[in-house]
């Protein structure tokens, strides 16, 4: 099918609650995508941070094909060795706690507030958020999102969620009540325009969790899996958080979330409180392995710090030479480029050029290629931002 045939498939079947660029993917492979009508791109935000290793990665893709011959779905009512192994990654890579599997990061939120009510009952029921923050699209994550924005239109939204001013520590500590039950934070607000929480703000809440037996939860959905330099973005700041959720590269490309909980909280979720059909799908989790492996063998948190560094001084560099960029901010592979004017026109531009990157706040540039990226792709991609900022 050309590109125009596919579209048409769209504007006639598909929803249209996604605004969508005239561009239709046939193919990708590492930092690549190639279009139905024989056009590449250079993909610095690939598939929202899903592609954290570059599209199919070879030890994902071949984990994937192997397990599919095997078996693609296990009920939960059974065990299957993949979900195990991958369960025991992720806890011996992180803090040591038990997983919840689901198969997206909101999914993820969920649980980790069902987790959070369960252990705060029956008085504590509250979940403190930040403002700017986005923590998914269904009923509970939209109200716990800090964006007025996307809750326009769905209310009433479920009670028990409130929303603070992000590094505030004077605030949060006259937020917290006897209802609290959890504080919850991205150490990157992504969607808020790449935010980073304060070293001595993230401490504070561990201790202000710690002194009312309250539980930190962090949102490492887009943080997570090695984009900042470090596995988990909460290993940067010296403190360990009750919960961590995640999802979009866990899986590589493949649909999968999780929730990490510390065990001495874990037991609070017992036989039939909580649930996943299709959560930690042998698929799924046979694709995560392969992406922890290819993190390991190939040294791709090395790599992202290089890069990284790289890049963020690249960025930094062109705020020198151009007065409408307002700062350069963000760890690892995950950075942000925030435009006095005109940020939505540079990312039309990038586009046109065959550079795909993300605006969000409305004046963020959003930057955030894979964790394989090269030097050689950071040199493309700057060159054609370059000229998208000297056009605004």
């Amino acid at each position: 099918m050309n590109a125009n045939q596919v579209m048409d498939l769209y504007n006639e079947y598909v929803m249209a609650n996604y605004t969508r660029k005239k561009l239709v993917i046939k193919k990708a492979k590492g930092s690549w995508v190639y279009s139905a009508d024989g056009k590449k791109y250079l993909d610095f935000f690939p598939g929202w941070a899903v592609s954290g290793i570059g599209y199919c990665h070879q030890r994902v893709v071949k984990a994937v094909q192997r397990q599919a011959a095997k078996i693609m779905h296990v009920s939960n009512n059974y065990y299957n060795e993949v979900q195990g192994q991958l369960a025991q990654k992720l806890s011996l890579n992180s803090f040591g706690g038990k997983v919840f599997f689901c198969n997206s990061g909101a999914e993820a939120n969920e649980g980790a507030f069902k987790l959070a009510r369960a252990y705060g009952n029956p008085k504590r029921y509250e979940v403190i958020t930040m403002q700017g923050s986005f923590h998914g699209r269904t009923l509970a994550c939209t109200a716990a999102t800090g964006q007025d924005k996307c809750k326009l239109g769905f209310e009433p939204l479920p009670e028990g969620f409130k929303s603070i001013p992000f590094n505030d520590k004077n605030v949060l500590k006259e937020a917290v009540s006897d209802k609290t039950a959890a504080i919850m934070i991205e150490l990157i607000q992504g969607e808020g325009g790449i935010k980073v929480a304060e070293s001595n703000y993230v401490r504070f809440i561990r201790e202000l969790c710690d002194e009312k037996n309250m539980l930190f939860i962090v949102d490492e959905v887009q943080t997570g899996m090695g984009r900042t330099g470090k596995l988990f973005a909460y290993q940067h700041y010296g403190i360990e958080p009750d919960i961590i959720t995640l999802a979009k590269s866990l899986g590589g490309g493949m649909p999968i979330g999780a929730m990490i909980a510390q065990k001495k909280i874990a037991g609070t979720l017992r036989p039939g409180m909580h649930a996943s059909t299709f959560g930690g799908n042998p698929i799924a989790c046979a694709g995560a392995l392969g992406v922890l492996e290819a993190i390991e063998k190939e040294q791709l948190l090395k790599n992202t710090v290089q890069m990284g560094t790289l890049l963020k001084n690249e960025m930094i560099k062109l705020k020198g030479k151009y007065p409408i960029i307002k700062q350069v901010r963000g760890i690892g592979l995950m950075l942000g480029m925030e435009i006095i004017v005109n940020a939505p026109k540079a990312y039309d531009y990038c586009f046109a050029k065959g550079l795909l990157i993300n605006c969000t706040q409305g004046n963020t540039l959003r930057i955030m290629p894979s964790m394989t990226v090269t030097e050689k792709e950071i040199k493309i991609a700057m060159e054609i931002l370059e000229e998208a900022i000297s056009k605004c």
